[in-house]
């Protein structure tokens, strides 16, 4: 059998596990971390006191999933492909993108404590009651996309966590569903942004999980972006963005091996998530606000669109886990899977090394990425405010300087 049909017949996870789409180019050195505290040698259990049963059910094979999908072209030209767990494929061009619904995740986790209501354009509004009266709320559009996740206290107070919301030029979040279908929505959020330039060390930038100390991963995840960012971004946007993703460093799970065309996780290999849990939670004790995307890869052996689902359904495989195993909060991750277009090894064969997962700390780049949600829009009017300021005045500057030409 060759290894491009094995591809297509590899049974999938154990635990009916699924992923989201994120890419981990390898890139260059990093910028001093900050001091860490002292490392917790032990996991904090019950971090999600409503845990769900969450017993291994009936899962879909890649084959399954291929032969459930349906595939229509928008009026752009675009291929939409859907998979029956409301992954949403993208092709464009050369470009080929996922997403999944992310409210599934949370949902798994929630047990009984969930509630759902419905919103305008088909929104739906997940929310989970937690101890304490507290609330996490986790918005996502008709086509399953992430809008807004946010915390709310048990005094009324509400925190945001993640917002994913369209933006107009004055930085105003745009209304669900105004005249955007999901494939535009998608193709869109990719930008335009230069690399960062990385004077770190290699190994502090993209740290090699398996020969990495409990304090490397702490740098790694607590660390600042390598470059300063020029205003907040979208999900979506630093989903979409190689180059604003490398502004933060990552760890390269190196050593959580996938079989080819699985993404199942066995046992032996869940146990190698507890380091980079324990380094989540200590980032996680000093702000519980801290959003980590997990990104899933592939080699580049058989077709790319199932290459791209193998790959985001492994970064799911491994959120589901650090949140089952290790209490890891699931509204802080979030998942992106990558497909074949970032390989840790420049080959066309099959590749362990490329069939991986990697986790790096985004919460810097992200719109209302602090405790203040009110604190990214008075930023960018701010700057807003200050970039028109500077262009009146080089505009004056140089209208005086052809005055005075013209005089002389």
């Amino acid at each position: 059998m060759t290894p491009a049909s094995r591809t297509d017949t590899k049974p999938a996870a154990k635990q009916g596990v699924t992923t989201t789409p994120t890419d981990t180019k390898p890139s260059a050195t990093t910028q001093p971390g900050t001091t860490a505290p002292p490392a917790d040698t032990t996991l904090r259990r019950g971090a999600n006191p409503a845990k769900a049963d969450t017993s291994p059910i009936a899962a879909p094979t890649l084959e399954q999933i291929k032969k459930n999908r349906r595939q229509t072209v928008d009026r752009d030209n675009r291929t939409i492909i859907r998979e029956q767990d409301r992954r949403v494929i993208v092709k464009t061009g050369k470009t080929v993108v996922i997403r999944s619904d992310e409210n599934r995740r949370l949902d798994r986790f929630a047990g009984e404590n969930v509630t759902r209501t419905r919103g305008r354009n088909g929104s739906e509004i997940t929310i989970i009651q937690r101890d304490g009266d507290r609330r996490i709320y986790s918005e996502t559009d008709r086509d399953g996309r992430l809008v807004r996740r946010w915390r709310r206290g048990g005094d009324g107070r509400e925190v945001t966590i993640i917002d994913n919301r369209r933006r107009d030029s004055f930085g105003r979040a745009i209304a669900i569903g105004l005249g955007v279908g999901i494939g535009a929505l998608i193709v869109r959020s990719a930008l335009d942004v230069p690399p960062p330039r990385v004077i770190i060390p290699r190994e502090k930038y993209v740290v090699e999980y398996e020969s990495a100390t409990d304090d490397d991963l702490y740098e790694a995840f607590s660390a600042p972006p390598i470059e300063r960012v020029h205003r907040p971004y979208s999900l979506d946007e630093v989903r979409s963005t190689h180059s604003l993703r490398e502004h933060m460093r990552r760890v390269d799970l190196n050593d959580i091996n996938f079989e080819f065309g699985a993404w199942d996780i066995e046992e032996p290999e869940q146990r190698k998530l507890d380091r980079v849990a324990r380094a989540m939670i200590r980032v996680l004790d000093a702000n519980p606000d801290e959003v980590f995307l997990i990104e899933g890869h592939a080699d580049r052996v058989g077709d790319e669109v199932d290459n791209l689902t193998l790959s985001d359904r492994r970064a799911e495989a491994v959120a589901e886990i650090l949140t089952q195993e290790f209490d890891i909060p699931p509204e802080n991750l979030t998942t992106q899977g990558y497909g074949e277009q970032y390989p840790k090894v420049d080959t066309d064969g099959a590749s362990r090394l490329n069939r991986r997962v990697a986790v790096r700390r985004i919460t810097p780049l992200l719109s209302t990425g602090g405790p203040d949600g009110d604190r990214d829009g008075r930023d960018r009017d701010r700057d807003r405010d200050r970039d028109r300021d500077r262009d009146r005045d080089r505009d004056r500057d140089r209208d005086d300087r052809e005055s005075d030409r013209d005089r002389r």
